[in-house]
């Protein structure tokens, strides 16, 4: 047999779909190239990014993979069609029922799981009544449901992903007045309730008592297996989550089995609920413990690193970043961008998960990368990977005017940075299976200011394309962006209402015409 013909050149899109169709092997059918094939369209100049549909709302609207959500999660609308359609309609609830939080839930394609709906994607809901549901997000139809405590009211629904883990916070117990002034001590601040999915099963419910984890605790947050306890003195404390479960853990409950902390009722039912069965009497071993401004730490890299700035007025604005192998501050480990804004900078972990840095603002965007290895006791290194400028003019900073006689006057103050007459960078989404950035630009050339959107390549950084929103884009507004494939949608929220635009990619007016 003759050996598979392959071509080191580039195959143009139309080479690869006539080949597909004639099943040519190795021609499209795995979903890394038919990400090549969207990614090359995307950048053809004679395509382009088109709003197809608008839509507002007086409650907040939420995105989650292809899927737009209204009026708190009942009316779901799919993106996949060449404009959203309306997907399903939950029933009308009360507003003692009303959903607070849901989650967008996906099985792992690997998992064999017992029903064939857990490999479906679900839409976890959080109620008002402190319900669970699992409802189908192809159909709204509901597939569980889990009644959490009758006396703990829980409000907040996160993921740690990592962990294929999902946890409810409850509301935040804080001490009244006249408990202060009566010397009563409220101990507990709050609880949680961790659950596995794939499928849906409870871990444990805790407390988070400020005898065992100290008194000024302001927030909890559970993130690859730590549990990460925030302070009023700026402290961030981290805790293994496996290690509490391990030693606390008075009985391995069941949803929908009897409890004999129930008193043999059934978990997961109302009125009962679940059960409080991890009992943290000692305060666990401290992991790791950090001072940080506005407890902004995170971790990530490769090797582990983290971020954070010091817990200084002084310091705002300002990065450090060490390794977490003996807490060494990485060469040219502290960032700053040196601006003047009312925003300020963002930096994080790329969520590429390459282990860089995305340091963004308001007139550059610098990717950053760690030089380190493991088992080594030199220093790492933050180098920049590449950077992204805007393009202002140098004279436009502001400072200077003419008068109607012509005279030149130097202004007291200097524009900001992010002013909305400057071209300014606003955001970074992140497309991973395209493996392209899209960065959010403004301008103030027109009376109302204009956002475009720019495309980067991830690796190199290199401009692929730009494009522009139709909608204008004002500043004193609350803005998000996602970037999904063949898809651009833009939440705004307009002083108490809120609007979704959606765009998507088509050819240009001539390519139409020629066809």
């Amino acid at each position: 047999m003759m050996a598979p013909y392959r071509r080191k050149r580039t195959v143009n899109s139309t080479e690869l779909l006539i080949r597909r169709s004639r099943g040519v092997p190795h021609a499209g059918t795995l979903i890394r190239q038919n990400m090549k094939l969207l990614r090359g369209l995307i950048l053809q100049d004679n395509r382009n990014f088109s709003r197809v549909w608008s839509k507002t709302s007086k409650s907040p609207i939420m995105y989650e993979n292809g899927r737009i959500y209204f009026e708190n999660y009942q009316h779901c609308y799919s993106c996949n069609l060449a404009e959203p359609q309306s997907l399903y309609k939950l029933p009308k609830r009360s507003k003692w029922e009303k959903i607070e939080n849901a989650l967008l839930c996906q099985s792992p394609l690997e998992n064999t799981l017992a029903s064939p709906s857990d490999h479906k994607p679900s839409l976890l809901a959080l109620t008002a009544d402190n319900w669970l549901y699992r409802f189908s997000a192809e159909t709204g139809k509901e597939l569980q449901r889990v009644y959490l405590s009758l006396r703990h009211k829980f409000r907040y629904l996160e993921w740690d992903v990592a962990q294929e883990l999902l946890y409810v916070k409850s509301v935040q117990n804080k001490e009244t007045q006249l408990e202060r002034q009566a010397g009563i001590a409220q101990n507990t601040f709050m609880h949680l309730a961790v659950f596995r999915v794939f499928p849906l099963q409870i871990v444990g419910i805790f407390e988070i008592n400020r005898k065992v984890f100290g008194k000024g605790v302001t927030d909890v947050v559970l993130s690859q297996g730590v549990l990460a306890v925030s302070y009023r003195n700026k402290c961030v404390r981290l805790y293994s989550l496996e290690h509490i479960v391990n030693r606390y853990m008075t009985e391995n409950i069941t949803l929908g089995s009897p409890s004999s902390l129930l008193e043999g009722e059934t978990v997961g039912e109302a009125p009962f609920g679940i059960p409080v069965n991890i009992q943290i009497k000692d305060c666990p071993p401290v992991l790791f413990e950090l001072s940080c401004l506005d407890s902004g730490l995170q971790i990530g890299g490769n090797p582990w690193h983290y971020i954070y700035t010091p817990p200084h007025k002084r310091h705002n604005g300002t990065y450090y970043i060490c390794s977490l192998n003996g807490n060494t501050m990485a060469v040219n480990g502290i960032q700053s961008m040196n601006c003047s804004a009312l925003e300020g900078d963002e930096i994080f972990f790329h969520p590429d998960d390459s282990g860089r840095i995305i340091h963004i603002g308001p007139t550059t965007i610098n990717v950053l990368k760690i030089l380190g290895e493991l088992n080594t006791d030199l220093p790492s290194k933050v180098v920049t990977d590449f950077s992204m400028m805007t393009q202002r003019n140098s004279n436009a900073c502001g400072c200077y005017t003419v008068t109607s006689s012509g005279r030149t006057v130097k202004t007291r103050f200097n524009q900001l940075d992010d002013d909305p007459d400057l071209e300014t960078f606003r955001m970074v989404e992140y497309e991973d299976e395209l493996d392209l950035l899209a960065v959010v630009l403004t301008d103030g050339e027109e009376e109302q200011g204009r956002a475009h959107i720019r495309l980067h390549d991830n690796q190199s950084g290199q401009l692929q394309r730009t494009f522009d929103l139709v909608e204008p884009w004002n500043e004193t507004f609350q803005h998000k962006l996602f970037f999904d494939k063949d898809t651009i949608i833009h939440i705004e929220q307009k002083k108490s209402s809120f609007c979704c635009h959606v765009y998507k990619l088509k050819a240009t007016k001539r390519e139409e015409a020629q066809r």
